[in-house]
């Protein structure tokens, strides 16, 4: 059959269909010619030149190509790599702009530029064709009935983040149609959203949907994957792996009906994105796309010696965000996944790779100048994992305003205060009350700080409080990968146990976490599973094993019931009281006239707490007391917040201790809400089933507060 290729136009770029046709458009600055590659049914090519170009865009118009056709491109240019030119039109690429991509990349030799077994492998080149391996890019039609729907737009002190990978949360869910389990569909589904809204999380974000590289070399063989999806070979297609139906450009459709799911829920969607790095990693990686369209633009190469890549990341290679054409290819995707997908919000994976103008990371870099002034982008959650792996990578508090941050240091501190290493109760006291010193600074609200115990990289909330060493063996790298230094605590046996005091130990930590991650201020991050006690059985990266070890388990035992119940409930009680996420700092004075501080720190004697008491490194306790009359900021509406008070009393000590009521205080009636030595929490005075009674307190008897345990009392009023 004969296909004319006509001009066309050289944007926007990737292919887009016009109901009678599609324009194809690809940027190369350096390749000499390419070619558009179209496959039919049974694979059979037929390339067409592209003659056209406009700014170094090569495009042309085929008439008649509609939704459905795959199609690919090969590069013609100098294969350079001393120079950093890595074209090889034997190689088929996949379209950076592609909205769809109909399958997983096959590892084989082909793939590879160089020919595998040479001295100085790389500079060698391979003549292997590779269309058999790489995946096809597919035209699609971009309509999609959204009946009405739009962003949600949760005020940030509001939200509240559950991430969850998309085939590992419904996988095993006996409530969800086998077909169904592990996509899109899955998580859309009403027995996935149901647990969402029962849980009152207000956000998911999704781990990796880009697609992405599922079998890299080091793994093809051993029988694993790349689960975590963290090696993106394209920036506006959702990967095909999580598609239901499984029929080549439906994962599109599939992703939107499922974020119009969530949002009908009540529920955002944030996307993990890995806009640092690619999978064709360092040069001795695949050519795959990037690499073979235009690898000097696209990638920072090591300056005079552009054979090799400038690695902030720990994966081969960094992006170029520097160049003007990566810059916009990050932005297409972005305002793309706003505008036509319907997501609320981005966590940008190791972003401080993003802001790197030269060597040093710019708080002012490009990237981030284009985001604050881009109208679409300006208005949904920005959250930055704020560090890389080169020098001067820890970034924390370092990212400007509109930015969101995962708060290493709240997690470091917090999993430090409960495992009883010696450390400031100071620190602690920022953390729990937004880390004023890492945000305030620079204008920002405590909703910058993204609290987090856990996260997907390092062990679960359960192997937290279970193990004192990781165990990744099942990795196949002789347990060498992975953080050697969790701040854990096993209870005193590593692993599983049948020691019922342990066990019962174990339990009241997770959720001392929990009530120390949900009454903290800022915007608080759950795992998925560790509100049910998901177990990785030790191991703190799981990023191949898209199996059981790393899947959600749905048949719990009663102490996994419990924990969820409880989970609920507390996630629930914040929610019902604004004085745990409140829009502003806390001003340590009283602002309204009630004549008492907003917030104060007591010892267990009941007297304030001393310069030098903030500084001893010994302290394990304290308590904190929290005015709902003081909420300087209004409601939506103008409306003044009130709520009720509350006093804290935080026993990471071995011993339990007695606390008293601070002078001022005892003279009201105080009731038990939450005493995590229980299994539930308490509500107006009623214990749940298998807790013990709740307790009043006034001036006449100190509150004993038991070890490594969490006490909350909610004020009465007068006594």
């Amino acid at each position: 059959m004969y296909l004319s290729v006509w001009p066309g136009k050289p944007y926007p770029l990737g292919a887009t269909w016009d109901g009678k046709g599609t324009n194809f458009a690809l940027f190369s600055e350096h390749a000499t010619g390419v070619e558009l590659c179209l496959f039919d049914k049974k694979g059979r090519e037929t390339r067409l030149k592209l003659t056209e170009v406009s700014n170094f865009v090569w495009h042309g118009y085929v008439p008649s190509i509609g939704p459905g056709q795959r199609y690919g491109f090969r590069v013609h240019g100098p294969f350079a790599p001393q120079e950093g030119h890595r074209f090889n039109p034997s190689k088929l690429l996949i379209d950076p702009y592609a909205k769809a991509v109909d399958g997983d990349i096959r590892f084989g030799e082909e793939i590879f530029g160089y020919r595998w077994g040479d001295e100085a492998e790389d500079l060698s080149y391979s003549e292997l064709d590779d269309a058999h391996l790489v995946p096809k890019s597919i035209v699609i039609d971009e309509y999609f009935d959204w009946e009405g729907d739009d962003l949600l737009q949760t005020p940030r002190h509001e939200t509240i983040v559950y991430e969850v990978h998309v085939r590992g949360f419904t996988k095993l869910h006996p409530e969800i149609p086998p077909e169904l389990r592990g996509s899109y569909a899955g998580l859309g589904h009403p027995a996935a959203i149901s647990h969402l809204q029962s849980l009152g999380v207000t956000a998911v974000e999704l781990m990796p949907v880009h697609h992405f590289l599922a079998c890299p070399g080091h793994l093809a063989g051993k029988g694993l994957r790349n689960y975590w999806g963290y090696d993106s070979i394209n920036y506006l297609a959702p990967y095909a792996g999580y598609s239901a139906s499984g029929k080549q450009g439906q994962q599109v459709t599939e992703f939107k009906q499922m974020v119009k799911a969530l949002h009908r829920a009540g529920i955002e969607v944030i996307l993990d994105v890995v806009y640092n790095h690619t999978g064709e990693g360092n040069q001795m990686g695949p050519t795959l796309s990037l690499r073979g369209i235009d690898n000097a633009s696209y990638y920072r190469l090591v300056e005079g010696m552009p054979r090799y890549y400038m690695d902030f990341t720990g994966c081969g290679n960094s992006l170029n965000v520097r160049h003007p054409q990566v810059l916009k290819l990050i932005m297409d995707s972005l305002r793309y996944w706003v505008l036509e997908m319907h997501v609320d919000g981005f966590r940008f994976d190791l972003a401080s790779a993003l802001a790197r103008e030269l060597y040093a990371v710019d708080r002012l870099a490009s990237f981030f100048d284009i985001i604050h002034q881009d109208p679409i982008l300006a208005d949904v959650k920005l959250i930055a994992e704020p560090w890389d792996v080169g020098e001067g990578g820890y970034q924390v508090g370092e990212f400007p305003l509109l930015w969101s941050e995962w708060n290493g240091k709240y997690r470091d501190t917090v999993r430090d205060f409960w495992r009883g290493e010696d450390s400031r109760l100071a620190e602690f006291a920022y953390r729990f009350t937004g880390s004023s010193d890492l945000y305030q600074s620079n204008g920002r609200n405590p909703s910058a700080s993204i609290n987090f115990i856990t996260a997907h990289d390092g062990f679960t909330l359960h192997d937290l409080v279970s193990y004192n060493e990781k165990h990744n063996e099942a990795n196949g790298e002789e347990n060498r990968d992975g953080e050697s230094h969790n701040r854990s605590w096993n209870c005193g046996a590593e692993g599983d146990t049948d020691d019922p005091d342990i066990l019962a130990l174990r339990q009241k930590q997770q959720r001392n976490f929990l009530v120390t991650l949900m009454l903290s201020q800022g915007i608080p991050m759950l795992v998925s599973g560790d509100e049910m006690g998901r177990s990785q059985k030790g191991n703190n990266n799981a990023y191949c094993q898209d199996n059981e070890l790393s899947w959600l388990h749905w048949d719990l035992q009663e102490d996994n019931d419990q924990l969820l119940n409880f989970t609920r409930e507390l996630i629930h009680f914040r929610r019902n009281h604004p004085i745990f996420r409140r829009r502003k700092w806390f001003q340590g004075r009283a602002i309204r006239g009630s004549g008492v501080n907003d917030i104060a720190w007591f010892n267990p004697d009941g007297k304030r707490m001393t310069e030098e008491q903030w500084h001893d490194g010994f302290a394990k306790a304290i308590g904190i007391f929290l005015n709902g009359q003081e909420i300087l900021t209004p409601g939506a509406y103008g409306e003044r917040i009130v709520d009720d008070s509350f006093l804290m009393l935080f026993n990471a000590h071995y011993e339990p201790l007695d606390f008293f009521l601070p002078a001022g205080l005892n003279k009201w009636a105080w009731l038990t809400l939450i005493d995590t030595t229980q299994p539930r929490m308490i509500e107006d005075g009623d214990c749940h089933e298998g807790g013990t009674a709740s307790h009043q307190y006034t001036d006449d008897k100190p509150i004993t507060v038991a070890e490594r345990s969490i006490v909350l009392l909610k004020c009465l009023g007068m006594a």
